[in-house]
């Protein structure tokens, strides 16, 4: 209407000015959007937080006067070298039958039926289970122990730890919730046979 040109397109499609230049080249290049970005921002998102890690914390247990205080528990790893060769530890998974002779401590941690004999101590861990007959100068029961112990020096049943059956011991511990039943009897000397 009033002498100017309306853009035309060349026989190949491209649109063109009035003065016949290229209007796809004049036009400056706009960067590709990101796919699947949030509507109305390109701005890179950030990444997800990871939630903080809060290791579960013991409650500590209560000391009892006069009994030896308890070691925390503990990897195979971490048994000092000199009393590992001869330490049996029986694992959470493991069942174990059978007469130990030749160990100076048994951890109990898995399912023992068996005959200890002449050992120096035995630890049965929360989650163990012991059966059978077992001679020592220190027992450490917070599992649960079925037969005959006979402690000569210490015997201490933890909270948690349950002894059913013949106990003779020369010193006995029981923490609050620990549980023995059937017969027990003191020995006359620490040192006795029983």
């Amino acid at each position: 209407m009033f002498g100017k040109k309306k853009d035309a397109k060349d026989t190949d499609g491209t649109e063109t000015s009035p003065d016949g230049e290229n209007k796809a080249e004049d036009m400056p290049s706009a960067p590709p959007l990101k796919p699947f970005s949030r509507k109305g921002s390109h701005a890179p998102t950030k990444p997800p937080t990871a939630t903080s890690f809060q290791p579960e914390i013991p409650r500590r247990k209560p000391e009892i006067p006069g009994s030896p205080a308890r070691r925390p528990d503990r990897s195979l790893g971490s048994i000092g070298s000199d009393s590992a060769a001869n330490c049996l530890v029986v694992g959470r998974d493991i069942q174990l039958s059978g007469e130990i002779t030749a160990c100076d401590k048994l951890v109990v941690e898995g399912r023992v039926e068996a005959t200890l004999s002449n050992a120096r101590a035995i630890e049965v861990a929360p989650a163990g289970h012991f059966t059978g007959a077992a001679k020592v100068d220190e027992a450490d029961i917070s599992g649960r122990f079925d037969g005959d112990l006979i402690a000569r020096e210490t015997l201490i049943v933890r909270a948690g730890g349950h002894i059913k059956g013949k106990v003779c011991y020369g010193r006995i511990v029981i923490e609050s919730g620990g549980e023995v039943s059937g017969d027990m009897q003191a020995l006359e000397s620490l040192n006795g046979d029983g």
